[in-house]
């Protein structure tokens, strides 16, 4: 029997539909973060978990053995906002650069934005490669 491949994986699906979740001024927004992904990254994107925009992708370990991969950087556009991937703990490493971001909400990996136009894009931007540098300088064995 084939084994079940993980919820959260790359596909061959095309880009525009997820793309294309976002509505109205939102879906601009999607086509501008595709562009600065891509130049961040450097990688062109794959969907991820059927929703997920993700560039690059890298293989995780945990201590209790159980691992993975996931994209290097990654973000979902949306309706009603946009969802950004960050390097866990994001907030408590870089508490200052969130309060000159601007209008935003957070958990523990995610960053949602409702407008691109409601934050700071040059701090929206080191957020995002500042989390790119600390997935790289993880213990993980990167792939393209």
């Amino acid at each position: 029997m084939a084994s079940k491949q993980p919820a959260m994986s790359p596909s061959d699906l095309p880009i525009a539909p997820v793309l294309d979740r976002a509505t109205g001024p939102r879906r601009a927004e999607a086509d501008e973060l595709l562009a600065l992904f891509k130049e961040i990254s450097g990688y062109e994107p794959v969907v991820w978990a059927g929703r997920i925009l993700g560039f690059g992708q890298y293989e995780y370990r945990y201590e209790s053995g159980h691992g993975g991969i996931a994209p290097l950087l990654a973000f979902a556009p949306g309706p009603s906002h946009h969802t950004i991937y960050l390097a866990s703990g994001f907030a408590e490493r870089w508490p200052e650069l969130l309060e000159k971001l601007g209008k935003h909400r957070s958990s523990k990996a995610c960053l949602y934005l409702t407008r691109l136009a409601s934050v700071d894009q040059a701090i929206l931007r080191e957020l995002i490669e500042k989390s790119l540098q600390e997935t790289l300088s993880d213990d993980t064995t990167m792939n393209s």
